[in-house]
């Protein structure tokens, strides 16, 4: 028997995530990505539009065929130009340091720490 409306807790809005996004960055179909997580195709969709939960297995197995890092599926959207993360990518290795020191500048922080360009 179902508990009474008045003691069920509210469904709680899932945080977006890109997984999507990764996926089609990557030019990775439902069917590919499905089949390397060994889920169905209905489920990978439902995790992309938010509607089932995602396991930390599954954002590591995902991360690794879309090479990039579990964290960028949860934060970052590949696709968007203007993302902080999409223009460090533009970054010429040679000049990361440059460009470190002078958003930290911007930042205030002129100690001259915090260079690490990893």
């Amino acid at each position: 028997m179902p508990w009474p409306s008045q003691y069920r807790l509210p469904m709680r809005q899932r945080r977006k995530i890109y997984l999507r996004e990764w996926r089609k960055h990557r030019n990775a179909t439902q069917e590919r990505l499905a089949e390397f997580l060994h889920i169905s195709k209905g489920h990978l969709s439902k995790i992309e539009n938010g509607e089932r939960q995602y396991t930390q297995d599954l954002l590591e197995m995902a991360a690794d065929y879309l090479q990039c890092d579990p964290q960028d599926i949860l934060i970052r959207d590949p696709t968007d130009p203007e993302g902080i993360w999409s223009i460090w990518d533009r970054v010429k290795p040679v000049d990361k340091e440059a460009a470190l020191r002078m958003l930290n500048a911007l930042a205030g922080d002129n100690s001259g720490k915090n260079t690490k360009t990893g």
